[in-house]
């Protein structure tokens, strides 16, 4: 529909950008938020909570890595993998939806009032050329509501001397 007013379609486009980047900030805190909160919940504790399986014949004077077989180092690595992806996961559906939250919603609000306040402002002709409508079209339009006004008054006009 806005393809055919090539101004209004640049109009709204410009407001919505201006309007989108006005309330980036507030989306990429949130998300920073987000990806640090799950970034923090990984800790120390973590990894001293798996269960430590040392080797069936390893030397109990030997240090820690050496006292602990592969599988169990490997255990460690699958448990962060696991759970890197399942960060990842829940950044994936939780992101698109802080930003359309934060930034989407807010800046179609901050749209409709921009351009309930901007329209109001304008004057006819500004009005006329945002749409790139062709003055004889206006003109002619100009004629048919005023002969319809006529019309009307006249209908009035009847009425009121019929009823009476």
């Amino acid at each position: 529909e806005l393809k055919r007013f090539p101004s209004l379609q640049a109009d709204i486009a410009a407001a919505a950008t201006e309007a989108l980047e006005r309330f980036r900030d507030e989306s990429r805190r949130t998300v920073l938020r987000l990806v640090e909160m799950q970034s923090s919940y990984l800790t120390v504790e973590f990894f001293r909570k798996q269960p430590l399986e040392p080797e069936k014949n390893a030397n109990p004077q030997a240090t820690n890595v050496d006292r602990y077989s592969d599988s169990h180092f490997k255990r460690i690595g699958a448990n962060v993998t696991a759970y890197i992806n399942m960060v990842c996961d829940t950044l994936k559906t939780s992101i698109p939806k802080a930003v359309v939250y934060c930034q989407v919603r807010e800046a179609k609000r901050s749209l409709l009032n921009h351009f309930y306040a901007q329209l109001g402002r304008r004057e006819k002709e500004q009005l006329g050329a945002m749409l790139d409508e062709d003055p004889a079209l206006m003109a002619k339009r100009e004629q048919i509501a005023k002969r319809l006004e006529l019309y009307k008054s006249a209908r009035d006009e009847i009425d009121s001397v019929a009823w009476k």
